[in-house]
């Protein structure tokens, strides 16, 4: 789950300002104990001189054992925890001091100057404060006074003042600090969201939400201009970026619209195509049965015409009926192509078998149908079948009548005297069988090669081809599943290509 804006600038703000002022916590509780050592150290140095010389003005007049009620006076809680003085030799001779702080006073000092110097000790931080005798005259051995009073051995007295500071004393001013800090922290996490809401948060909902309406299919972007002024200049942004995606959109449905129309256009145009086409290739096969057929029958016409004439010889006559018969078988044949043409699927003759046909044996049965054939003496006709080749769909007596047509077509166009026929049968290309048949004759004229597989198409002369067999072998191939192609082959004459599919 994804973290608002407000939260991760709130997260990192706190982060900051805890780095902030965790160390600043902890410097001000530092400084503050620093601060309070030293006074308690200047307070303590202090009072140690008054004690000092307070005690040595009384060791003036007082005996050692009249000095001890005055050391204990000294003492207090928090202040003087020990004293001692000191003869001219630095030795202790007498000493005041609260439980546990007797051991704290040296048993021995300098009592040259006035000195300061920190201890530490078992039971907390002090400073002791040495200080000379003032009017100190002797040199070292008791002497009398004037009144006849036995002077005192001092030479230095020895103040031991506690400098330690308590938690106590530094408490309030820490929470102080703390309760400022926190409180600061507090306010300015307040502000922070209240001014990301106002000035960030608010207009980006408000962005956003008018983004959702377009979405929506919403057609303007609609935002105030409140926030900062980023914001703001984002938001005339997106809505500048809208308003013109919606230009380039409708621009684009005119255009889209204007496409359609002329797909519909392009659609009639090619309707009126197809149909003029088909008028043109219905006008062509009515012109080629015309023709294939209206020769024939004014041929058949003419010799009944001399017949019925009479005075024919009986030799004549029966020329006429032959050459009559020949005409009409003719006609039944360019028929029986034009049906065939018409019913490339249907129920094959009597004495066929439909059956997937093996390609090295229809190969074989055609090259055997035309090799004997007197117009084939000079022609080379060589063939290539790939061994193993799969059965295909087409059946037998289809492939053979395929390929004799073809050779046929071939043996027709290649010149009689160097003349050469290929026949190659290979594996093609995915679940095809390729069966190829060049020759090197003069190719396919460039103003039939369009219409070339159309019925009544042909370059031969008239009696010598009615131009259905191509239009038939592409439609048995097709009815198969399979193509027929023309090309110019490297022979420099025609190659047609026939893809069958493999059997199953």
């Amino acid at each position: 789950m994804r973290l608002g804006i407000r939260l991760q600038v709130l997260l990192a703000l706190g982060a900051l300002l805890v780095l902030a002022f965790v160390p600043l916590f902890f410097a001000v509780a530092s400084l503050t104990r620093a601060t309070l050592r030293n006074v308690r150290a200047d307070s303590a140095a202090s009072l140690g001189r008054a004690v000092a010389g307070h005690v040595a003005v009384a060791g003036e007049t007082r005996t050692l054992s009249e000095m001890e009620p005055l050391l204990s006076a000294q003492l207090g809680p928090g202040g003087v925890t020990a004293v001692g003085v000191y003869d001219t030799g630095g030795r202790l001779v007498t000493r005041a001091a609260e439980e546990g702080w007797d051991s704290s006073l040296p048993a021995e000092i300098r009592t040259n100057a006035e000195r300061i110097e920190p201890l530490r000790t078992s039971r907390g931080s002090a400073s002791l404060l040495i200080v000379p005798h003032p009017i100190a005259t002797f040199a070292g051995a008791p002497g009398l006074q004037a009144d006849g009073r036995s002077r005192g051995p001092i030479a230095a007295v020895a103040v031991l003042v506690r400098t330690d500071t308590k938690s106590s004393y530094s408490a309030p001013l820490l929470r102080l600090v703390a309760l400022y800090s926190g409180i600061f922290a507090l306010g300015l996490l307040v502000f922070a969201y209240i001014a990301m809401t106002r000035f960030v948060v608010r207009p980006l909902v408000q962005l956003a939400g008018a983004a959702r309406r377009v979405r929506e299919g919403g057609r303007r972007f609609e935002v105030s201009s409140s926030g900062a002024a980023e914001i703001a200049d984002l938001s005339q942004s997106v809505a500048q970026m809208t308003e013109r995606l919606r230009v380039e959109e409708e621009q684009l449905r005119a255009k889209i619209a204007e496409a359609l129309r002329y797909a519909e256009d392009l659609k009639r145009a090619q309707e009126r195509l197809v149909r003029s086409e088909r008028l043109a290739s219905v006008g062509r096969l009515a012109a080629g049965l015309a023709h294939e057929i209206g020769n024939p029958i004014s041929a058949i016409l003419g010799f009944q015409d001399l017949m019925l004439m009479g005075g024919l010889p009986p030799e004549e006559e029966r020329d006429f009926l032959e050459r009559m018969k020949r005409e009409t078988e003719r006609i039944h044949k360019v028929l029986r192509d034009l049906l065939d043409f018409a019913r490339p699927t249907a129920p094959p003759r009597a004495g066929e078998a439909e059956r997937p046909c093996c390609l090295a044996d229809a190969v074989s049965d055609a090259v055997a149908l035309v090799r004997p054939q007197k117009d084939w003496k000079g022609i080379d006709l060589t063939t290539d079948v790939a061994p193993d080749l799969p059965l295909v769909t087409l059946a037998h007596e289809r492939v053979v009548q395929v390929l004799l047509n073809l050779l046929l077509n071939a043996g027709d166009m290649v010149p009689e005297d160097g003349g050469r026929v290929l026949v190659r049968a290979t594996r093609g290309a995915g679940d095809r069988v390729r069966i190829e048949v060049e020759d090197n004759g003069p190719g396919i004229a460039s103003d039939i090669e369009r219409r070339l597989f159309e019925p009544f198409a042909t370059t031969k002369d008239v009696g010598k081809g009615t131009g259905l067999g191509l239009a038939v072998c592409r439609g048995l191939i097709e009815a198969a599943g399979g193509t027929i192609t023309a090309e110019r082959g490297p022979l420099g004459g025609a190659l047609f290509v026939v893809e069958l599919s493999l059997a199953e």
